[in-house]
């Protein structure tokens, strides 16, 4: 994708007459050379990888670590008890973000998005919204292509990796991918969608990466919890009418400088934070 700004997304969409995801959706045509079916046909097959990784989580599959397995089973457990304060939909949230940074965890097939680390946010959000409010698919894949932009444009203005940006870079920008997504499934406006990305990203500016060992784990699957959770109140924020003082865009510069600004030493190399508590020098790999 070429887009270097969320501006220029809603310009092209003007410039074509159409909506965001289509101008999104068009230039994906152009950039790989496929008509609009094929497009759509792999946003199709990646919704559809999320959904299967979602629906074939196993509880009793435990990472080679040890350190995770069988927590989304247990957040369900909650939901399904009605002991959780979050309610049915926001508990079935975090379960499946949980479930599906497991998987991540113990090797299974998942949809890096944008990051494997932080691969539970988008799913655990349009999956678990598709599920309780029964939207067409076809939508579903449009606020799809919504997050790809997104996602694309925080890429290229500043990162999505956790090594060169911290955790902001993964969480922040699944977290944002997922606001504007589910903000667009809600009819929200175009100002609303990239309020609600700014809501989300700026909301988790300054998220180290410092994971126990080395391993996309802890805390890692936990965060994917937090930027899911993140995402929904971005959206109700933006869909109340409530504004972004900043723009989308300036807030992925700022998230760039931060990143630019943290320490190797927070940037996944696992020298500090977490990572060096005396619990997690326990699981440093030995020298």
């Amino acid at each position: 994708m070429g887009f270097v700004s969320v501006e220029e997304i809603e310009t092209r969409a003007k410039e074509q007459e159409c909506q965001l995801w289509e101008a999104i959706l068009h230039d994906d045509m152009t950039e790989r050379q496929v008509d609009r079916l094929e497009s759509i046909g792999k946003m199709s097959s990646m919704y559809l990888a999320m959904k299967d990784a979602n629906e074939s989580y196993d509880k009793d599959l435990k990472s080679q670590s040890g350190l995770s397995g069988g927590d989304g089973e247990k957040m369900m457990e909650e939901v399904r008890k009605m002991q959780n304060l979050t309610g049915e939909f926001v508990g079935t949230v975090m379960a499946n973000a949980l479930k599906m940074g497991e998987s991540n965890a113990c090797m299974k097939r998942i949809v890096a998005a944008p990051t494997a680390g932080a691969c539970g946010v988008l799913p655990a959000v349009l999956i678990t919204y598709e599920q309780f409010h029964k939207v067409p698919e076809a939508k579903m894949l449009e606020g799809m292509y919504i997050a790809a932009g997104v996602g694309q444009v925080i890429a290229e203005r500043a990162c999505i990796a956790g090594a060169q940006g911290g955790c902001q870079a993964e969480i922040g920008s699944a977290s944002c991918m997922a606001a504007t997504a589910i903000t667009y499934i809600r009819g929200g406006s175009t100002k609303q969608i990239f309020d609600a990305g700014a809501f989300a990203l700026k909301s988790l500016l300054g998220l180290v990466c410092d994971p126990l060992g080395g391993l996309v784990e802890v805390p890692c699957i936990k965060r994917n919890v937090i930027g899911s959770v993140n995402a929904i109140t971005a959206s109700d924020m933006a869909m109340a009418g409530i504004e972004s003082k900043v723009p989308l865009d300036e807030v992925i510069d700022a998230m760039a400088e931060v990143g630019d600004l943290l320490p190797c030493s927070l940037k996944e190399t696992s020298q500090a934070g977490l990572a060096q508590t005396e619990t997690g020098k326990k699981y440093m790999p030995e020298s």
